[in-house]
């Protein structure tokens, strides 16, 4: 989740951006409330870590986390404090502080300072301190500070620090670059050929003939229940209701029909939108010549295409609407005028105004008695769903008051639907072709939240229009089965776990062969083990490997990590068996293939250059310093970030 976030701080252009603003990404670029922060952190400030001669806080440390939670939130809203700190994200916001702080002692004691006017120029330069003319705002910075709870000798010693880790920082990564000769090796490796072979041998083949007793498989067993464990199940019962189920919902009265008549006149009187084409001219003469050539025949499109302008088209509007958008004269022309007139010139904004009235859509108005089947449509919608959402809340009541289920469902006339087995992902459990009912997709993880059977809940489907009643009426815990049941099953497992063991011993034996230069096949039928496959001759290119995607298997990537001449072993996964690679030859990419590709290449290895110098010069001043890091300090600010105490 968090891997945009740490491939950006490691970049070459994101180290030293981190490691000078910090602080005000939680100042300037955050959302959240760092004040709020800084007081749930209060009593807290020890070191979490010191710096030569620095301290990092707990409370500096917490501000930086929260800051930098909320600028990934941007892109991604549902992320926590808990994803984030999971993902290393805490431990990476305190690296680069300690890089930062690092940075500026190194910085101060071989005379690598950021003067007053720099820093000043870097504070005018943040657009959250800008007032609404663009320019820097004492009043805007002043405002901030203190609504973050910051003061302007934290800014300016962060921003310092920042300035004062790019100088150091950019020589360092600055025209970095990778020797043509290794960019050529990397580049060549994208189109190289391997030959060799693979060969499995499977745990089957070397399976004890005895079979494993019953103490065996017991042992096993309870060694690995969580082999075994099955996820949890929950049955769920539900019924959905929707305004159908009302039985008696009054019809509107004709009082509540005049009142609300009366309360939309507006919208029931006659109305009149009309389509309009209008055309802007810079000066009454060039507006009266164009409509002397209209009046004479001419299009008004036609004559403003002659001398390089457009007509702009208009509409439907209104005569408010009109307005609205050019003056009270121009809408009074242009609605006074018949279909098809041009009118002008008329005096507007930008120039002078010639507007044609291309339609008239004029709508007569509603009496009341006209109206009262919209009036009353739209009453009895209102009417029901005002039920409905009155009806539910007397559910909720009900259901507070200790109803069940089934006496709402009995209540309202509704049939309980009761599903089989679910397991949290919304499958039916021992049936992967089949889910949940669709009407419980957005409640099933309520479902599986609610701590025991038979607690009923109201949710709705389809707002303000279908609800659903809903309980858990079988809980089956995660846990493996009987032994009874699956002792097949564990005593195959245990008879493949022995078979692995001598499988991984034969595995090293044929690898010891291969070292003393036999071949794979002979080596292979020199365990005198009958049930061993074939061995699998390879011969690939890395473009097939491309094209596999995501399903490569293990060892063919193994194959591909491989240098010439070597060889290695594999596990196969679940003790099924070992595999033995072996890598005969590799024949390099073809020159002119690579060619193409090299200048890519080499802007693409020489960035990682640049960061690795960059990297190994951070890594040196830190050890030059002095870092000590508290971990206890450090993980009491992890707990208080997600709200441990």
């Amino acid at each position: 989740m968090l891997n945009l976030f740490r491939s950006f701080m490691h970049s070459k252009i994101g180290a030293v951006i981190a490691l000078g603003f910090l602080v005000l990404i939680a100042l300037a670029f955050a959302a959240g409330d760092v004040a709020g922060m800084r007081s749930s952190l209060s009593g807290s400030d020890g070191r979490v870590a010191t710096v030569g001669k620095r301290a990092i806080t707990a409370s500096e440390l917490g501000q930086a986390a929260t800051g930098a939670l909320e600028t990934l939130k941007r892109d991604n809203p549902r992320l926590t404090m808990k994803d984030f700190i999971a993902s290393a994200g805490l431990s990476t916001v305190l690296d680069q502080s300690i890089d930062r702080a690092a940075l500026a002692e190194f910085g101060e004691r071989h005379g690598v300072i950021a003067s007053d006017r720099l820093i000043d120029s870097e504070i005018a330069k943040i657009p959250a301190f800008q007032g609404p003319d663009g320019k820097f705002s004492d009043n805007a910075y002043k405002a901030l500070l203190a609504q973050r709870g910051l003061t302007d000798a934290t800014v300016r010693r962060e921003l310092g620090d920042g300035l004062i880790a790019r100088q150091l920082l950019t020589p360092a990564a600055f025209g970095a670059r990778m020797p043509n000769a290794l960019v050529t090796r990397y580049a060549a490796a994208q189109f190289e050929k391997r030959a060799g072979a693979v060969a499995l041998l499977p745990a089957a083949a070397f399976v004890p003939a005895a079979p494993p007793s019953d103490a065996e498989v017991t042992a096993f067993f309870n060694t690995n229940r969580a082999r075994y464990t099955l996820p949890e199940r929950r049955a769920v019962r539900f019924a959905v209701f929707n305004d159908a189920t009302l039985k008696s919902v009054p019809q509107p009265t004709d009082a509540e029909i005049a009142t609300r008549y009366n309360l939309n006149k507006a919208a029931f009187g006659p109305s009149e939108t009309r389509r309009l084409s209008q055309l802007v001219l810079p000066t009454e003469a060039a507006a009266r010549a164009v409509l002397a050539e209209v009046t004479g025949g001419k299009t008004l499109e036609a004559s403003a295409a002659a001398k390089g302008l457009a007509v702009a088209k208009i509409g439907p509007v209104s005569r408010s609407a009109m307005v609205t958008q050019s003056s009270e004269a121009i809408a009074a022309a242009a609605f006074g005028a018949a279909q098809g007139k041009t009118i002008g010139p008329v005096r507007g904004p930008l120039g002078w105004l010639l507007v044609r009235v291309d339609a008239v859509d004029a709508k007569p108005g509603k009496t009341l008695d006209q109206a009262r089947e919209e009036i009353t449509t739209t009453l009895v919608a209102e009417k029901r769903r005002a039920a409905l959402t009155e009806f539910s809340a007397k559910i909720e009541d009900e259901f507070d008051n200790g109803a069940s289920l089934g006496d709402v469902a009995k209540e309202l006339g509704l049939t309980i639907t009761e599903t089989a087995p679910l397991t949290a992902d919304g499958q039916i459990f021992g049936a992967p072709d089949q889910k949940a009912p669709a009407e419980l997709a957005r409640v099933l993880g309520t479902a599986f939240a609610m701590e025991r059977e038979g607690q009923p809940q109201l949710a709705e489907i389809e707002p303000g229009k279908t609800f659903l009643v809903f309980d858990v009426s079988r809980i089956v815990a995660a846990a493996p089965p009987p032994l009874a049941q699956i002792k097949a099953q564990v005593a195959n497992d245990l008879a493949l776990r022995k078979g692995a063991a001598q499988a991984k011993a034969a595995a090293e034996k044929v690898l010891a062969e291969l070292k003393r230069g036999k071949e794979l096949g002979a080596a292979i039928s020199g365990l005198g083990v009958a049930q061993i496959p074939p061995v699998n001759r390879i011969e690939l290119g890395r473009e097939d490997l491309a094209r596999l995607g995501q399903t490569v298997p293990p060892p063919l990537a193994l194959f591909f990590s491989m240098a010439q001449g070597s060889a290695k072993l594999l596990a196969a996964p679940n003790d099924r068996g070992w595999y033995v690679v072996s890598l005969a030859k590799i024949v390099p990419g073809d020159l002119a293939r690579i060619a193409p590709l090299m200048p890519a290449a080499t802007r693409e290895l020489s960035g990682q250059t640049g960061r690795e110098y960059s990297a190994q010069l951070r890594a040196a001043i830190r050890q030059d310093i002095g870092v000590k890091r508290n971990q206890g300090g450090i993980d009491a600010v992890s707990r208080r970030l997600v709200g441990g105490n």
